[in-house]
């Protein structure tokens, strides 16, 4: 088993960044896909970045050109870059580990909050 502890969450103004930061609790695992998601009030939860594999990624047409998603094989570690945050970024953020098809990991979400 795995746990994904999320971090680097928090209240941010238009514009401004935020660094989110998914940790894996077992390292001796290898994930073949790392991704994040999020979720708002109403919403269904979406994909916003994933890197697989040795790097290739992937991002939403809504995130594209402001976050980076970015991993650390060695650490099991994720991460996403947030630039130029939006209110409409406003969302719980989650990280995804994917071990097998069959076999993934959810971390409990960071809520990201974006308001001035």
């Amino acid at each position: 088993q795995a746990q994904l502890v999320e971090s680097g969450g928090g209240l941010v103004q238009p514009g401004g960044s935020l660094r989110l930061s998914c940790a894996a609790s077992n390292r001796a695992f290898s994930f073949v896909a790392m991704a994040w998601y999020r979720q708002a009030p109403g919403n269904q939860r979406e994909l916003v970045a994933s890197i697989v594999g040795g790097g290739i990624i992937n991002y939403s047409d809504s995130v594209r050109g402001r976050f980076t998603i970015s991993r650390n094989k060695y650490l099991n570690e994720v991460y996403l870059q947030m630039n130029n945050l939006k209110p409409e970024d406003t969302a719980i953020y989650f990280c995804k580990a994917k071990r097998s098809a069959q076999v993934e990991y959810w971390g409990q979400g960071t809520q990201v909050t974006v308001s001035s």
